[in-house]
Order: C-alpha cells, then structure tokens, then sequence
C-alpha cells in the first residue's frame, strides 16, 4: 500500500502540473489504475471489502455464536466466554472443523454490535440518587468491613455518604434521615436499583411491592422513587460512580476511628469540605449549584421519620427476647410476657405497650447474648445459690471494692447458712444499682469499707448522704431521741445473784 507522501506528489503532478495520467505512471513506476485512484482520493482510502465475506465452514454455527455472546451479557465477567473456548466448543460439541483465526474475526465485531449504547442525560435539579457500597475500615483497632449509604445530587454533584456495620432495611431508612438534614430538604425523586431493603417483589407488570419499613419512610418524607431496570446499574451510573470517588477518595487509605460514629464524623466532614470544589465544565462550586437542588426540595416534616425495624417479641422463661438471631435481656418481672421490639442501626429497644423496659447497643453477631446485669438482680436475690454461675454476671466489670465487700459480707456472717445471708446481702447492695449511679454506689462501698460498717443498712446510708450531699453519721450521737442502753460485761457473780433470790427454775 503507497503512503499518503506518494499519493501527493502524483495528485499534484496530474492536478496542479497538468501531467497526463499515463506520464505519471511512468514517471513515478507505477500502474495507471493506481494514478488514476489517487487522483480520486486525497489520502489512501485503506482495504475496502467488495461483498459480505464467505464463511463456509463458520456460518452454520453463527446462530450458536451469538447465543453465547448474547447470553454472556448477563453473566459474570470473569466467567464469560473467551474467543478460544467459543473455539473449543465448536470444535466439540458441533463438529466444526475450521480455524481459531475465522471464530475470531467473526466475534470481534458482534461483540461490539452487541455492547449498549447511551444517551447523554441532563439532571433537572431537586432529584438525587441513592446505592450502597462496601469498604475497609479499622473500628477500635479490629479491621471490619462497612457498607457505605451514598446519596448523590446529579445536578449539583453533592453528595452524602454514612457508613453502617450491616446492610439493613433500617440502615437505609436512617441513611435517608441523615442525608435529608444534611442536604437541608427532601429530595422530589431518588432513583434505586431494585434492592431488597426498598422491594420485595417485582410484579409481572412492571410494577413494584415496596418493603413495609420504606413504604413508611417515603409516606413520612413524601419523596417520590423511582427504579432502575434489573441488573442495568447503568440506568443510575452518577450513583454508581459516585459510589467508587466516595470509596477512593473518603477511605484511601483505610480509615481508622474509634468507632463507626467517629468514622461518620469525618465522612460528614469531608462531603461538607467538598462542597468548595469547582468541578470541570461546571459554573461555580458545588455548593454554590446546590442551592438550585435546596429550592427544588420539599420542606423536612416536623419530625425525623423513626428509622427502626418494629417486630412482635415474646419474653422467654430466662427474660431474654430474641431478635434477628440475637438474644436480649429485659427485667426479670416481665417474663413470658409479649413486647414489641424496635430495631435501630446501633440500638435495641423493649417495650410493653407504651413503656420501654430495655435498651441495648444492637449486636450484629449471629447467635449472640447481650445481658444487662441488672435485669436478673432480683431474681438472684431470691435464687443467690445462682450468684457465680449467673451468665449475665459473667464478664461484669466492677470495681475492686464491690469483691472486697463481697468476701468481707460472707466472713462476718456465722452460722450454717451465712455463706447464702452473705451472697443475698451483697446482691442488696448491687441492687442499689438500679437506683443510683455506679460512681455513687462505689462511693458508698468505698466508704463503709474505711468505716468498718460490713453491711447493706451502713452502703445504703452512705450513698444517700452522697446523693443528699449530707455527712454520713452511722453514731447514736446523731439521734439523742433514743434512749441510752448500758451494757455491762457477764459475770459469775451476777449469776450467783440471781440464784440466792431463790426464783422458779433455781437449782435445788
């Protein structure tokens, strides 16, 4: 093939010069057709093929082809044919006896006449668009893996990001509580992928059912959704590609916090931080289009949406009610009873009718056992014998003085049951707990212990002086209204004394 060099000096010895074509062909030693081609084109037009290329031996298997290529759109990436096992496949599955080279220049361009084509979109401002995606991050020194909620404005660029330790229906729901107060207003649409969390069910017209807990979410924000179509996570690509700057740009390198609120704090801060950037093509910075977004918005309502699960609980026989695999301690006093039991991101919630019986931070290990110890001290009062094997005691943390009492309880008891009198004293005094705060009633212990006062009467005492800010007096002199009892020492004497009065019951 002559290169474009050649093409110019032939074009300008017959255009410009006036040569005859047949001179040109000898002056430059080559064909005449091939002037007179040059003439026509300014460049080298390349190979131009005639007719539709013959494949004897491949166009019986095309169909079977493009059955592979079509259905490879849909299946993972690295689980997609290669040209070269399309090739073995034809070779033994259908007999085909041709070369890798003729499947191979067949493939190429379907592949290409199948990949989608997209329409450039504009972004109308008021609308936003929502996904989850998962990162690294190093909570209290433990290196775990989060699910990052990401809600994104496409007109303005803002974005929101909140991580979660699971991805929950209420994880969702409390991501848009959050994004809504951060953006200052309710969204007019957001647009999803069909996620379990918002659908449960994809009906055969097209429509969807919505989960009860976001059907609740948009009744309490009056936000329209909108879907996007099954496995085309292209139909929302801002989002999803928001999803990854949030991933590269938030959390490279992992980030370490103490925990996952201290690791939102700095997410917050940074989509606050980015809203002074000017991205290309853009007028102004992003805070500056996102007040078109904010006019756009609907007003928040009064009040934040309540971002919980809520399920029916019973109260087993050992005062635990479970939920989402996970047992959880309620008081003792309301076992075999019904609760409702409310699910937040970080907490869960009891209640029998209109009072909260218990609160716990929310457990996200399978099978697991979050106790309060206080909800079982009244039963181990009456039951003390199940003091040191009591598993929500297990683990409890208390200050050296809470043992030291314990012991010193057991040891100034006697008799043949003061090890039980001991046990059910020092549970007395642990039930104080339910009363006052820890500080208070480890002030008490404290004290009773310099004082040598051994008993729940003498803690109780000294943590009311504590709570009342008064002086503890466990003296008589403090209550000069009592009378005053004088005990002597026994003596022999005093014995023989009353056996000279000759009583009932002296000796003969």
């Amino acid at each position: 093939m002559y290169g474009v060099e050649l093409y110019s000096k032939v074009r300008i010895a017959v255009l410009r010069d006036g040569l005859s074509q047949r001179e040109a062909a000898r002056r430059f030693g080559i064909d005449r057709g091939t002037v007179s081609k040059m003439v026509g084109h300014s460049a080298p037009p390349g190979y131009r093929q005639a007719g539709a290329r013959v494949r004897p031996k491949l166009d019986a298997h095309a169909g079977f082809i493009d059955e592979i290529l079509t259905s490879d759109l849909t299946a993972p990436k690295k689980q997609r044919h290669t040209i070269q096992r399309i090739f073995e496949r034809l070779r033994d599955e259908r007999g085909f006896d041709g070369g890798y080279t003729t499947v191979r220049d067949y493939v190429r361009p379907r592949r290409l006449a199948l990949k989608e084509v997209f329409v450039p979109l504009v972004h109308p401002a008021g609308h936003a668009q929502a996904d989850f995606g998962e990162a690294w991050a190093v909570l209290g020194g433990v290196r775990r893996k989060v699910h990052v909620l990401v809600v994104d404005l496409p007109q303005s660029d803002a974005i929101f990001l909140k991580a979660y330790l699971a991805e929950t229906a209420e994880a969702l729901c409390d991501g848009h509580v959050a994004a809504f107060a951060f953006f200052g207003g309710v969204p007019l649409s957001i647009l999803y992928d069909n996620t379990k969390l918002a659908v449960t069910k994809l009906l055969g017209d097209g429509t969807r059912a919505r989960a009860k807990l976001f059907a609740e979410l948009q009744s309490h924000y009056l936000f329209k959704d909108r879907f996007g179509r099954p496995g085309k996570g292209n139909d929302k690509g801002k989002v999803e590609g928001m999803v990854g700057f949030g991933r590269r740009t938030y959390l490279v390198p992992i980030p370490e916090a103490p925990d996952i609120d201290a690791l939102n704090a700095m997410l917050l801060d940074r989509c606050r931080v980015r809203q002074s950037a000017t991205l290309r093509g853009a007028d102004g910075t992003i805070g500056e289009r996102l007040a078109a977004d904010q006019a756009a918005f609907s007003a928040l309502p009064p009040a934040p949406f309540d971002a919980c699960d809520k399920r029916p609980g019973k109260v087993s026989s050992q005062a635990l009610v479970r939920y989402k695999n996970t047992d959880y301690s309620v008081p003792v006093v309301h076992a075999h009873r019904d609760v409702l039991v409310k699910g937040y991101v970080d907490t869960v919630a009891i209640s029998v009718g209109a009072e909260e019986i218990a609160r716990h931070p929310r457990s996200y290990d399978s099978a697991d056992f979050v106790f309060d110890p206080l909800h079982y001290l009244a039963l181990l009062e009456i039951k003390v014998g199940a003091l040191d094997q009591a598993a929500p005691l297990q683990g409890w943390a208390l200050p050296e003085a809470f043992p030291t009492l314990r012991r010193l309880l057991e040891a100034r008891l006697s008799g043949k049951n003061r090890c039980a009198a001991g046990k059910r004293e020092y549970v007395q005094v642990l039930r104080l707990l339910e009363t006052f705060p820890m500080a208070v009633v480890h002030g008490a212990v404290t004290d009773a212990l310099k004082l040598s006062a051994i008993s729940y009467d003498a803690v109780k005492h000294l943590a009311l002086c504590r709570i009342e800010r008064r002086p503890a007096k466990l003296s008589l002199d403090a209550y000069p209204y009592l009378p005053v009892a004088a005990v002597e020492t026994t003596s022999a004497a005093s014995y023989l004394s009353l056996l000279a009065g000759g009583g009932a019951g002296a000796p003969a």
